[in-house]
């Protein structure tokens, strides 16, 4: 009973989150959906900000706080392993809706582009949700939203964490996840005060997260991790000889090893 429940549980959580994903599009892209980024009421601009922060803050704390080795260990002892990411993924959904709900726009515009620059800003912002699903993807996309440990629990088998590989974009740049979601803040054809603060603040908290998410990679990868990092530039990619250079003699390194 104890597995159906995890897998449904554990099946509720990820389907919530990706409800949330798809209005979080809906709401950066301040379209369809009905409360946006821009939506509302607009009040004095000094506490839409405090207001904004707040909310920022409350995401980038429950994002920080449960996704760090060690409050996973202390968490693990209250919430059984097989659901603690589950878990985590419900808590960062109910972050975000609590974010939806309570945005106070700040609707004075900083750039508003029309006809062809308004359309290609608008392709690179659905360009980079493209990009934040399919790096999720490459790195196992229901590992990522605990439905593999559930549907594992549920057959009754060992999870297992997943070997270190560097696929597809990977190869190329550190974080790939990231940087579709860079484009997805700032690809907007019009922005408001209040998106850029949303922006800001955002990228912000991406790039201080990446010191932290980095340290805790190195000690749980090791070596071929922090070799990965040192060849592999974090955001923009690095082509020409030097890269392919470097990519071959990876390449050959896995070869010798696996032969």
């Amino acid at each position: 009973m104890r597995r159906v429940l995890a897998l449904a549980y554990g099946t509720f959580c990820y389907f919530a989150f990706f409800g949330t994903f798809l209005y979080a599009i809906g709401f950066l892209a301040d379209e369809v959906v009905p409360k946006t980024i821009d939506s509302g009421t607009a009040g004095p601009a000094g506490t839409a900000v405090l207001v904004d922060l707040a909310l920022l803050s409350v995401f980038a704390l429950q994002h920080s706080v449960m996704a760090r080795p060690g409050f996973k260990r202390v968490w693990t002892r209250i919430v059984p392993k097989q659901v603690e990411r589950p878990t985590y993924v419900i808590a960062s959904s109910a972050a975000l809706w609590l974010l939806f709900a309570g945005w106070q726009p700040i609707p004075a515009v900083v750039w508003q582009v029309q006809g062809f620059g308004g359309v290609t800003l608008s392709m690179f912002f659905f360009l980079g949700i493209a990009t934040v699903l399919y790096a999720t993807f490459l790195i196992d996309h229901f590992d990522l939203f605990g439905l593999r440990q559930v549907w594992l629990y549920f057959r009754g088998q060992p999870y297992t964490e997943k070997r270190f590989a560097t696929p597809s974009l990977y190869r190329h740049i550190r974080h790939p996840l990231y940087v579709g979601w860079f484009m997805t803040f700032w690809f907007a054809p019009v922005m408001t005060l209040g998106h850029m603060l949303f922006a800001a603040v955002a990228s912000a908290y991406i790039l201080v997260a990446v010191i932290f998410e980095e340290r805790d990679l190195l000690a749980m990868l090791g070596e071929d991790y922090r070799r990965w990092r040192e060849r592999t530039p974090a955001f923009v990619p690095r082509f020409g000889a030097r890269r392919k250079s470097l990519v071959a003699g990876v390449a050959r390194r896995t070869a010798s090893q696996e032969s």
